[in-house]
């Protein structure tokens, strides 16, 4: 499962969800309305289907929806603490 934890992979996810956006250098994807709340819930629903972990709702902030890296990293911690 770790080789799948890979920015690129994630980029992958996001671009599936929603294209046209620059995921690589993107640092204000909520704060800036890039994402909306549906977008959210398409990105949870993906993270769940992809990576086997449930999103909690206590990490449904905009700090960890921001970038695509802060996204992975949300994405790690939860592996780490399912497994």
């Amino acid at each position: 499962m770790d080789d799948d934890l890979t920015l690129d992979h994630m980029i992958e996810l996001l671009e599936d969800v929603k294209g046209n956006v620059d995921y690589e250098n993107c640092t204000t994807l909520v704060d800036d309305r890039v994402l909306d709340s549906f977008d959210i819930l398409s990105i949870i629903s993906s993270i769940n289907d992809e990576f086997d972990v449930s999103v909690p709702a206590k990490d449904i902030v905009p700090d960890n929806f921001n970038s695509a890296q802060a996204m992975l990293d949300m994405v790690k911690r939860l592996v780490d603490e399912e497994g």
